[in-house]
């Protein structure tokens, strides 16, 4: 699995709607965390929508990502068949060969037929320009309905992108949702976080840790997916709390990056440049 980051690695840097940085990180700025850590893939989020981008800076980003061997990923949400027409042909023109997805977007939530044959209707479309569609556990669906889907549209050049936390949404701990969805995984979401009981002992917060620091089974997560050695990729992505300001939540989430992409270094399974 190539190891790599992703736009929600630097969520606050890249920016949270209503708290946006001085100055915004960009691709480029990711791709040059990606060389200086010695890794090889940058994974291009939702929350830097390259449909906005104009020929020139796709351009560009392209360029220097193949310059240093750098594969790009490219991620949206809300699927349509409209949306999914215009992420894959920006996945050919960055030559991204996944392309991930959200199914759910802002006042859209598709019932599983309407999914089902969208996706499948789209498979030559994806077998013919050698792009994967990775959809991404991502709460309103169980994993089970999830498998469903992946298996109705009976390709290879679909898979989904198994985040370690997202499933808390839907009920689901990751022991099952890897259970049931390691088989199809083309990519995968290293987040780690820490489950806490509130001070009233009447329920739990969910929130963010470094790599390697809070309940995610990493090395679990790894046996499972090298079973079925469809994973091509993996990302480290974060849940960073508010640091009272948006300068220090930034700098923290920097060094929680730092921190967790030495750990994930530390698993041989996870392919870097050295």
């Amino acid at each position: 699995m190539i190891l790599g980051i992703s736009t929600f690695t630097y969520g606050w840097g890249i920016g949270v709607e209503g708290q946006l940085p001085a100055k915004p990180m960009t691709e480029i700025d990711l791709v040059g965390i990606a060389i200086e850590q010695g890794l090889r893939c940058v994974q291009i989020g939702d929350n830097l929508p390259i449909h906005h981008f104009s020929e020139k800076r796709l351009q560009a980003f392209k360029h220097l990502a193949d310059q240093h061997g750098i594969r790009i990923e490219i991620g949206a949400r809300k699927l349509t068949a409209e949306n999914l027409e215009r992420y894959t042909d920006l996945a050919d023109v960055l030559g991204a060969p996944l392309l991930r997805f959200i199914i759910d977007g802002d006042g859209y939530e598709p019932d599983l037929p309407t999914i089902k044959k969208l996706i499948r209707d789209f498979v030559p479309d994806l077998r013919q320009r050698g792009i994967i569609l990775g959809i991404e556990n991502h709460d309103r669906l169980k994993a089970k309905e999830l498998a469903e889907i992946i298996e109705y549209a009976g390709s290879q050049y679909v898979g989904v992108c198994l985040d370690c936390v997202n499933s808390m949404g839907a009920g689901e701990g990751l022991e099952h949702v890897s259970d049931v969805l390691a088989p199809f995984t083309v990519n995968l979401h290293v987040k780690d976080f820490i489950c806490e009981r509130l001070p009233h002992k009447m329920g739990f917060t969910i929130h963010g840790t470094p790599a390697g620091k809070g309940m995610t089974n990493v090395p679990m997560l790894i046996e499972k997916l090298q079973a079925y050695g469809r994973c091509q990729s993996a990302v480290l992505e974060q849940w960073v709390p508010p640091q009272g300001d948006i300068t220090t939540t930034i700098e923290v989430e920097k060094e929680w990056a730092r921190r967790g992409i030495e750990y994930l270094k530390t698993f041989s399974v996870f392919q870097t440049k050295h």
